[in-house]
């Protein structure tokens, strides 16, 4: 297994705000509802996140690790599994809305066209909606689905902020060379959010640092 790169994640952050986070994310986490139409999505005034990205990206084991939970969010290895948004309750101090994964070849066209409705809907009419973390698969990278959530994210005027997952299975030097590269194609992207967060759910790397700045984003 690859060496984990030295970064230092938690820079930004004092000792109160790490704590803040803690506390957050030490609150009941339930699930709420999974919604397959608009219509649907709850009413609520609290504060949002949504997490995006592309199938089997790690956003339910990254929701799971932030939360301490291990089966709040639904995990698959089968790529596609998530079709609707799922939101879940954190305390009743903040909404987490885990959205489907996109990028999935072998989904039917109508499928992911209504998929893409959805989401498309949900970021457009959320106002309470704080930021979207898409989520990147550190050993491949921005793909071509990931530019195309960020443009509609950018069109929609919603800010989002990239999170790199599986960084314990990328080598140091590999993940310099992403970062750099990342860096600079966010600097095209009008709605994105300059500081890029690098997670491991599986060695619990970067989720202090995630909680920190999500408590920030929610007022705690």
């Amino acid at each position: 297994m690859a060496d984990i790169i030295p970064i230092k994640l938690d820079d930004s952050f004092d000792q109160d705000q790490v704590e803040a986070g803690r506390l957050l994310f030490a609150q009941e986490s339930t699930f709420m509802l999974g919604v397959a139409g608009l219509d649907q999505v709850p009413e609520t005034d609290l504060p949002e996140i949504a997490f995006a990205g592309r199938s089997n990206v790690g956003k339910s084991s990254l929701v799971n690790a932030l939360t301490g939970r291990k089966s709040l969010a639904r995990m698959s290895h089968t790529p596609g599994r998530t079709q609707q948004i799922n939101f879940f309750d954190l305390g009743k101090r903040l909404m987490l809305a885990d959205m489907p994964g996109y990028g999935y070849a072998r989904a039917p066209k109508d499928e992911v066209a209504k998929w893409t409705r959805l989401v498309n809907a949900y970021l457009k009419g959320r106002p309470q909606l704080k930021r979207v973390l898409v989520l990147v698969d550190a050993r491949h990278g921005l793909k071509d689905t990931d530019h195309t959530i960020m443009k509609m994210l950018d069109s929609a005027a919603v800010s989002y902020q990239i999170v790199f997952t599986k960084i314990d299975k990328v080598k140091p030097p590999a993940l310099e060379k992403l970062l750099a590269k990342t860096q600079a194609e966010l600097a095209k992207h009008v709605a994105s959010f300059p500081i890029i967060r690098c997670t491991s759910s599986a060695k619990k790397i970067g989720i202090e640092a995630l909680r920190a700045e999500i408590a920030q984003l929610a007022g705690q």
